[in-house]
């Protein structure tokens, strides 16, 4: 039988908040990120870009992109799933997701849309306005 992978969290309470503000306002990555990222973590599939190893230690850091709407990802940058591989202990320790500033905002709090984008409540200004600015540059 082949050995599988753990998973372990750095902080798993806010982890798991992220985690759920991501299947609330983006299913796709949700499911593409239960379905098939985590699977193939846990089979050694290691997914991402590599961003860092460490030799003394047998561990590598990867930075992982979840899909997400174009628009999104202009406003508020791409979804990211960063996490460590402990090699020797066959251990897959999930760390964080990015944009934190929105997801957790979004767990804290119901946002509202503007365009089909989330707005953050502190910065809904300067997001509309990117949104807008953004619609404009397309048309």
């Amino acid at each position: 039988m082949k050995e599988t992978y753990i998973f372990d969290y750095v902080n798993e309470n806010e982890f798991r908040k992220l985690e759920r503000s991501i299947k609330k306002y983006n299913m796709l990555a949700y499911k593409k990120l239960y379905f098939e990222y985590y699977p193939a973590l846990k089979e050694g599939n290691f997914l991402g870009k590599l961003v860092s190893t460490n030799k003394s230690n047998n561990t590598s850091t990867y930075e992982l992109k979840l899909p997400t709407d174009a628009m999104f990802s202009k406003v508020h940058g791409d979804i990211k799933l960063y996490y460590m591989v402990y090699h020797s202990e066959k251990i897959v320790m999930l760390d964080k997701f990015e944009p934190m500033e929105i997801l957790n905002e979004g767990h804290a709090s119901e946002l509202v849309t503007y365009k089909g984008v989330m707005v953050s409540k502190q910065h809904s200004e300067k997001d509309m306005f990117k949104i807008n600015l953004l619609n404009m540059i397309q048309k």
